[in-house]
């Protein structure tokens, strides 16, 4: 059990490609699905990625139940999802506030799909198929895009719509 340091925007890491996972149900892979989960919940994150953690490999965790960052949001379910692969159902896109572990205490308004069907792997090389829309669709494109090098605030629209928590969502 270990909670470990989330890299911030800027560091090269998180602009990096991330490797496909070759083994399944290894003690390596284990410690860092178990490292992913206590960072992720440490920093009351709906999800998190493996580069956030410095580690280039094809690996994201997210879901669980209320989170303080994201109130009045649907749950997700808590899923590891291995080597993930991300289909848009239909062209259909909305906006949506999202915030990052790796960006701390701001948030942009980006576009994303309605509607995705994703697949990958759990821990053991089982195949997860599932489809998602609304929240959970949105926690699992900011997550898989981690995985390429992507960071939210390169796909907002409007910089406008782009700043510290405290200023966009004054009472």
């Amino acid at each position: 059990m270990a909670v470990r340091e989330i890299l911030k925007m800027g560091h090269p890491t998180l602009l990096q490609s991330s490797k496909v996972v070759a083994e399944f149900n290894t003690p390596a892979l284990e410690q860092l699905i178990e490292d992913m989960a206590d960072t992720m919940v440490a920093a009351n994150g709906a999800g998190l990625a493996a580069p956030q953690i410095g580690v280039l490999q094809r690996v994201v965790i997210f879901g669980g139940g209320e989170n303080p960052r994201y109130p009045g949001t649907e749950p997700v379910p808590h899923t590891i999802l291995i080597n993930p692969e991300i289909k848009h159902l239909n062209d259909s896109m909305e906006e949506g506030w999202e915030g990052c572990l790796s960006i701390p205490e701001m948030r942009g308004l980006v576009p994303r799909y309605r509607e995705i069907e994703y697949q990958g792997y759990d821990p053991q090389g089982n195949l997860i198929q599932r489809q998602a829309h609304g929240f959970h669709a949105r926690v699992v494109q900011h997550e898989c895009d981690h995985l390429d090098g992507v960071l939210y605030p390169f796909r907002i629209k409007d910089p406008r719509y782009f700043g510290f928590e405290s200023e966009l969502f004054k009472p």
